[in-house]
């Protein structure tokens, strides 16, 4: 059974900092479908077009009917345990440090057998798994296999926390404390388990709504922190940078305008400093030392998350500079991805459909309560993911852009 995960001891200061390692990373242009499928928490496996056939691992022709048609396909997480084996000597530098390692032979249901990664908790040969594909800490995909029910303390599985971001025994920052939905992420945080929630708020002598909800809530520390002033986030970095394990930037500035109106330059350029200037100022504030400390042990920085509007992947002109900005910030955002992954740290992007806050009033439902933006975010980070649509909005633009993005274009002008 997984015993449950101690509070860390105090790392020493005057101790190195071990230089992160990371897996092997060398993958087929056609294996990075399972990428994509693990990216969003979906289990797809090829499946021939002609004959049927689930197909594992990636191939360029069935071995079945020979047939290039091999689209990725949902398909059955379940499988039997064939055999198993516990590797205590290896010649990787990366799995050398995480000895012993499990990994077993599964019979999928849906037809072949793959050598995966196994959790503490699964039983011998014969047993039932549910299977995933799981980002490892390189942002490769790999099969994960874990009991098909519930065992205690599961979550805190070694090998399990090495695919995820679980914020259990972390400390995590929250950008903008005045936004709606920093009191539910952090009420979610600290019943997933969160060491220490810091919430950045600028022009703290501004009182502002949620400040007594945040106050009410054990483990939360306001910081001094304003986007729009590289000195106010180098300060906190300086102050705060080494402890943040979890950084989540829920920064946004919502101002409706027309393109052709004459100040809508000026409101760009507000949201601009204050979104996709902000993470950069965040990013090169914080990104390094993050990626440093990816190698601190169980409970090492992990995981950087960034709230955009799905509408930056497709612009809705009744908001078209709150579309611009977060369309700025997801190429950012990638860009931040390609920094930190030579630390392990991988970056989640929580794409959400219109909050149910006052900027959105005119917006017709469905919208997005704070809650469910909060614990979209903590099953992404529990589950490690890189790519969240939070709400039916998002979702629905999701599937509609996979189909045909020239018709999510059109009318999303009508």
């Amino acid at each position: 059974m997984t015993e449950p995960l101690p509070k860390p001891n105090r790392k020493n200061p005057l101790v190195r900092t071990r230089q992160p390692l990371l897996p092997p990373a060398s993958r087929s242009r056609k294996a990075h479908g399972l990428t994509l499928a693990a990216a969003a928490g979906r289990f797809m496996l090829q499946c021939c077009g002609e004959c049927g056939q689930y197909i594992y691992p990636v191939r360029e022709a069935c071995p079945n009917c020979l047939s290039a048609d091999l689209p990725f396909k949902d398909a059955p997480t379940g499988g039997v345990l064939l055999s198993e084996t516990r590797i205590e000597v290896t010649g990787d530098p990366y799995f050398r440090e995480h000895m012993p390692w499990r990994t077993g032979l599964v019979r999928l249901d849906c037809g072949p057998s793959a050598v995966v990664h196994l959790h503490g908790d699964c039983g011998g040969p014969g047993s039932q798994l549910s299977l995933s594909l799981q980002l490892d800490r390189v942002g490769q995909a790999v099969l994960f296999a874990r009991p098909v029910s519930e065992t205690p303390d599961m979550e805190d599985d070694p090998q399990w926390r090495e695919m995820t971001a679980d914020p259990k025994c972390r400390r995590v920052l929250i950008t903008e404390g005045r936004s709606p939905v920093a009191v539910a992420l952090a009420i979610a945080l600290k019943k997933a388990g969160a060491a220490k929630v810091f919430v950045g708020v600028a022009d703290r002598w501004k009182p502002f709504e949620e400040q007594k909800a945040l106050e009410a809530i054990e483990g939360v520390e306001f910081v001094d922190l304003d986007l729009t002033s590289e000195r106010s986030v180098q300060e906190l970095a300086m102050d705060i940078g080494a402890k943040v394990e979890i950084l989540i930037n829920t920064a946004d500035h919502v101002r409706p305008t027309h393109l052709f109106n004459a100040g809508a330059i000026n409101t760009a350029r507000d949201a601009m400093d204050h979104t996709v200037i902000g993470l950069m100022r965040l990013a090169q504030a914080f990104g390094p030392v993050m990626r440093s400390r990816g190698a601190d042990g169980k409970t090492g920085a992990v995981a950087w998350v960034n709230v955009l509007s799905v509408h930056g992947l497709s612009n809705v002109p009744q908001f078209g500079v709150h579309s611009a900005a977060h369309a700025a910030c997801l190429s950012l955002s990638q860009w931040l991805r390609s920094e930190l992954r030579q630390g392990g740290v991988r970056v989640i992007n929580a794409f959400t459909g219109p909050l149910d806050t006052e900027w959105f009033q005119t917006v017709p439902p469905p919208k997005v309560a704070p809650k469910v933006l909060a614990d979209a975010i903590m099953d992404g980070l529990k589950r490690g993911l890189e790519d969240i649509y939070v709400g039916d909005v998002a979702k629905d633009i999701e599937a509609r852009l996979f189909d045909n993005p020239k018709a999510v274009e059109r009318e999303a002008g009508q």
